[in-house]
């Protein structure tokens, strides 16, 4: 799932985005309320999140533009203006949400979880592998009854591997989308720690290495039901 992010402050856009990339989901970030109206009007978005104080054009007239457009993004404000009176404007306007900073991160993600459960948002594909289930929700791996908790890295990590299929993802990818592109020794140590995990939960999946490539899925039942 892909999440707009509309914050005219680098770092905190940045470490936004990171957030959303160690959850398993894609962002999109604008830094100011024209360019942030401009990507919402073009789709494609599970849900916005909205600073107030934007140049060009605020958060409560970018909601309420959209809305009175008819775009049912969800969108949750994202403001250092706690008052009550700027908390009614923003919920009047559009928004469906309102926080205030500093937050806590945990909290948001599980807010912006619950908006798209609340729009009806379809499962997220690519979710299961062999005898594997993985909770886009609350970030479980669980084979049969039996489940164990994924940190936000595990989780964004083997995402991205149930997408594939079995097929291989290759290593920049996993950079470019868990450590934003920068080289990081420590993808195979998060490798290392789902592959506890699978022995934990007892599963029949593995994780392959493929030297300089990157990693697939593999299940043997799928292997000797195909010949191989």
């Amino acid at each position: 799932m892909k999440v707009l992010l509309v914050e005219d402050e680098p770092r905190l856009a940045e470490a936004l985005a990171q957030l959303l990339r160690d959850g398993g989901w894609q962002a999109d970030t604008a830094a100011d309320g024209p360019s942030g109206l401009e990507l919402a009007r073009s789709g494609g978005y599970a849900a916005a999140v909205l600073d107030v104080m934007l140049p060009g054009l605020d958060g409560f007239r970018l909601c309420r533009t959209l809305r009175e457009e008819g775009n049912s993004l969800p969108i949750l404000m994202l403001t250092a203006r706690s008052d009550l009176a700027d908390k009614v404007a923003g919920l009047d306007c559009g928004a469906d949400d309102y926080m205030t900073k500093p937050f806590a991160p945990e909290e948001l993600m599980a807010r912006l979880r619950a908006l798209v459960r609340r729009q009806g948002e379809p499962p997220a594909q690519g979710l299961a592998f062999a005898d594997l289930r993985l909770d886009p929700t609350t970030h479980a791996l669980s084979r049969g009854e039996k489940s164990v908790q994924l940190s936000p890295k595990e989780f964004g990590l083997l995402r991205l591997l149930m997408a594939k299929g079995g097929a291989v993802c290759p290593k920049g990818a996993i950079l470019e989308q868990l450590w934003n592109g920068a080289e990081d020794n420590n993808v195979e140590a998060y490798i290392s720690f789902l592959r506890k995990k699978f022995f934990y939960l007892g599963s029949r999946a593995s994780i392959a290495t493929l030297r300089k490539v990157g990693y697939r899925l593999e299940d043997p039942e799928e292997g000797a039901a195909s010949g191989k």
